[in-house]
């Protein structure tokens, strides 16, 4: 659409979850998969979805998508906020920020329901 700004937020130094400088990758707050349903495209303009991002590490990234599922996601977890409320979550980043930046955690196992 016109006049709406469809660039993501600048990447920032270091994740938005665990502060750590580490390479950092988009989450989108509206899975990407998700994009093309009608019950997404409905509730979320197109500039929302493409633009609601934070910026994480790997680990970061890997854990929330561990813990949630893309639907849990975009219902429920589309912010920073959101997903720091969540106890797996926040417990995680409480550990990995204590960690140095280049450390990187063993794998998980799949995500528990």
């Amino acid at each position: 659409m016109a006049g709406h700004d469809l660039t993501p937020p600048p990447r920032p130094e270091a994740c938005e979850l665990c502060g750590r400088a580490a390479p950092l990758t988009k989450h989108h707050l509206i899975p990407r998969a998700l994009h093309g349903k009608p019950r997404y495209r409905r509730r979320f303009d197109r500039a929302e979805r493409l633009t609601a991002i934070l910026w994480l590490c790997h680990a970061c990234h890997k854990h929330i998508h561990a813990v949630l599922g893309e639907r849990e996601l975009a219902d429920y977890y589309r912010s920073r906020e959101a997903l720091m409320a969540h106890p797996q979550i926040q417990t995680f980043v409480a550990w990995l920020s204590t960690k140095p930046d280049g450390f990187r955690p063993k794998k998980r196992a799949a995500r528990r329901g």
